[in-house]
This record gives C-alpha cells, structure tokens and sequence, in this order.
C-alpha cells in the first residue's frame, strides 16, 4: 500500500501580483495560473500554490511566528544570499538567524503576510 506524499502547499495571497512576484524574484518560481484566485510554481517538485480565496492568519506578536500553524521552510546553500533577496523584494526578517543543530536559519513574511523559513545546514 503507498502512502500519501506531501506534493503541495497553497499560501493565502492577500495580492496576486506582488506575491507572485515577490517568490520569482526571491526564489526564481514561475506561475501558471489557473484562474483570477489560484497561481502554482513548481518549487522542485513540490507545488507551491498561492490563493485570493484562502484567509491569512492573524499576525501574531513579535518572536512567535514559528507558533502560527505548520512552518514552510526552504532549504539553501547561501543564508546571507536568502536574507539579501528577501529584503531587496519587500519581504520581512521576523525571526534573525539562529543556529540549530546541525544548521542554520532564519523566518521572513512575504507581501500576504504568510511566515517562511529557510534554511541551511551546515557542512561536517
């Protein structure tokens, strides 16, 4: 029997164009759209889609953006690299750069408010 596999996350997107350009800027993400509320890029084999439709969650006070709900978090080779072009694109650092074991990273929220992580881990 096979077991369900993880192949998409939606992101509520409070404005279509900015976030969609926020995320192929930051990340290089292209969309195809699927109607006037619904946008996916292909992140690697995982679907990222963006919905007018879906309802943002509530910011949350300073230091506890991890304790909103499940937290997206993207891998990279370059956190200084990631946090540039998140600041350049209108994104926001809400979490600084922390060390965990065996790696490093950091939270942003995007144009929709949404709370990402990405992340690096170190080499040994």
């Amino acid at each position: 029997m096979s077991h369900p596999v993880l192949n998409n996350i939606e992101l509520p997107a409070t404005d279509m164009n900015a976030t969609k350009a926020f995320y192929s800027a930051v990340f290089g993400w292209s969309w195809t759209e699927y109607g006037p509320t619904y946008s996916a890029a292909d992140a690697d084999g995982v679907e990222v889609g963006l919905s007018t439709d879906a309802t943002p969650a509530a910011v949350p006070p300073a230091g506890d953006e991890s304790s909103i709900g499940p937290l997206v978090l993207l891998q990279t080779e370059d956190l200084g690299a990631a946090i540039s072009s998140v600041t350049a694109n209108g994104g926001e650092i809400v979490t600084d750069t922390f060390d965990f074991p065996g790696g490093s990273r950091f939270h942003f929220r995007d144009p929709s408010g949404n709370v990402l992580g990405v992340y690096r881990i170190d080499e040994t």
